[in-house]
């Protein structure tokens, strides 16, 4: 005969492997997404799609689960995998103009989670937590991107944030219009 217990231990493993495998699922997409960019002749930064996917995990996940898949993604192309701006990996491009944007993006991931955790249902406080985290992630990508290239610190402001803004602000939209409605479904399908 089966107690309560038992079927909480079962219940809870289950709801384990379905958060393992969203958490696995969306470090996929963060794959998929990321290596696609769109290069810029004046800009050493191209057009990336990696902080769209991590706007996206950020409603599906939260924070604390948005934040390790993307340190899934990270280790995926630290080992040399494709998975980075322009199908690059290794550490060269951790270490490379570009790498504080990699790294900023560890904050951007658990501040709009946050955020989109904290104010759950709220789009203005979910909208604001997506740009302070984007906010984040560009600070530290432009005083690395200053002092990889040499360039002061406007300079690399210049190369590495303004040309983008209008891009983020539409993957921001994007992210807060088709977010909730992923979450939404998939917490019909009982799958978060």
């Amino acid at each position: 005969m089966k107690t309560n217990t038992d079927f909480t231990s079962k219940e809870i493993t289950k709801s384990s492997a379905y958060q393992i495998a969203l958490i696995g699922i969306m470090a996929a997409i963060t794959c998929i997404l990321g290596p696609l960019s769109i290069p810029i002749p004046f800009s050493p930064v191209p057009i990336s799609f990696t902080n769209l996917a991590i706007y996206l995990t950020a409603f599906i996940l939260g924070w604390k689960r948005g934040t390790i898949s993307y340190f899934i993604y990270l280790l995926i192309g630290l080992v040399g995998l494709p998975v980075f701006s322009g199908f690059s990996g290794g550490p060269g491009k951790l270490f490379g103009p570009t790498g504080g944007y990699l790294i900023g993006f560890i904050f951007m991931a658990l501040i709009s989670g946050y955020f989109i955790e904290k104010f759950n249902g709220k789009l203005f406080m979910s909208i604001l937590g997506l740009i302070l985290a984007t906010f984040a992630a560009y600070l530290l990508g432009t005083g690395w991107l200053a002092y990889q290239a040499n360039l002061t610190f406007w300079q690399a402001l210049m190369a590495g944030v303004i040309p983008y803004l209008i891009g983020d602000g539409i993957k921001i939209a994007l992210a807060a219009i088709v977010g909730p409605i992923l979450k939404s479904r998939l917490l019909r399908a009982n799958l978060i």
